[in-house]
């Protein structure tokens, strides 16, 4: 009777420790799985870092907010940004423009500025380029003739106009004809350093150049010449970036700005701040390339964000992005 109740026993021992065993374990897991959550760091300080905001211009407002598809339109993402005063400060343009001078003003103002007060069309043009430029009625642009150039001449009756890019003036003669069409007396004023860009003679190389000298500049004072606009038409040779300070300093504004040079993001950016510096009130800034896919749509982001942060509507007229003053 005891032997018999002795295996009986040492049978339920051996079942007890058989379901104990992975009874154990399991609590063994769920123990290490509860001090693993509670030493992991929290969900706030397992956040990646703000994002750095980005640089604007002095007209951004302070509490702006932003997404990423301001700066890509690819992206399906949104990262919400907050501008503040300190984070501008490295940004702003500091720029602070003279109070306006008449139209009537602007060209002599220019001349004695810019060229020590001889028109550069004076005795022009000089023994050495003469032989070298070419006389033609046909100038090569792109979008020059739009009809957004009339449909703003028109609706503007500008005094004065700047055109930053110009290349070989195809616009500017453009824009000239159309204003003396239309009876007005407009000065138009050419930013461009006359120097094209890296690599472009491989496309015009029609264009003479001298000691590592490409005649740009010569050629488009002889396409003035030969279209008869050297009394509206004026040169400013610089980059866009120096020309515009100056012309902000000096007091000189427009009723129009055109914008068509760099195609990339901070180039088209630049330009489009500056420009809008020296905008009268009431006036209008455009420019070409807005469909363009140069620098992912470099131009199209700057122009949208310009838009954006300024509190501007976007105009589309043909393949030129128009913005109208406040």
């Amino acid at each position: 009777m005891k032997t018999e109740q002795h295996n009986n026993n040492k049978r339920l021992l051996s079942s007890l420790l058989r379901t104990a065993k992975p009874v154990a374990y399991f609590i063994f897991l769920l123990l290490t799985y509860a001090l693993g959550y509670l030493s992991a760091p929290s969900a706030r300080s397992s956040q990646p870092p703000q994002q750095q905001a980005p640089p604007f211009a002095s007209s951004t407002p302070l509490n702006a907010v932003f997404s990423s598809s301001d700066f890509d339109s690819t992206s399906n993402s949104v990262i919400r940004v907050t501008v503040n005063s300190t984070e501008l400060d490295s940004f702003r343009v500091t720029t602070r423009c003279a109070d306006p001078i008449s139209p009537e003003l602007v060209r002599r103002t220019l001349v004695d500025r810019l060229f020590n007060g001889t028109s550069p069309f004076s005795n022009f043009p000089p023994p050495h380029a003469a032989p070298l430029l070419r006389r033609t009625k046909k100038i090569k642009g792109w979008g020059s003739n739009g009809a957004v150039f009339e449909n703003l001449i028109r609706r503007v009756k500008p005094h004065v106009i700047v055109e930053v890019g110009t290349f070989l003036g195809a616009s500017a003669i453009h824009m000239a004809e159309l204003t003396q069409r239309l009876g007005l007396s407009t000065q138009i004023l050419c930013i461009d350093d006359f120097r094209g860009w890296a690599g472009f003679i491989d496309r015009f190389s029609k264009i003479p150049m001298v000691n590592g000298d490409v005649l740009l500049y010569f050629q488009f004072l002889m396409n003035a010449v030969n279209f008869n606009k050297t009394g509206s038409i004026l040169p400013v040779p610089f980059s866009s970036g120096s020309a515009l300070i100056k012309l902000c300093e000096w007091g000189v504004y427009a009723d129009l700005v055109e914008i068509d040079a760099g195609h990339d993001f901070f180039s088209a950016w630049s330009d489009i701040t500056r420009g809008y510096q020296i905008l009268r009130p009431g006036g209008i800034i455009f420019g070409h390339d807005y469909f363009t896919a140069a620098d992912n749509r470099g131009v199209r982001r700057a122009v949208d964000l310009f838009a954006k942060v300024n509190g501007l509507k976007i105009k589309i007229d043909g393949q030129h992005w128009v913005l109208h003053s406040t």
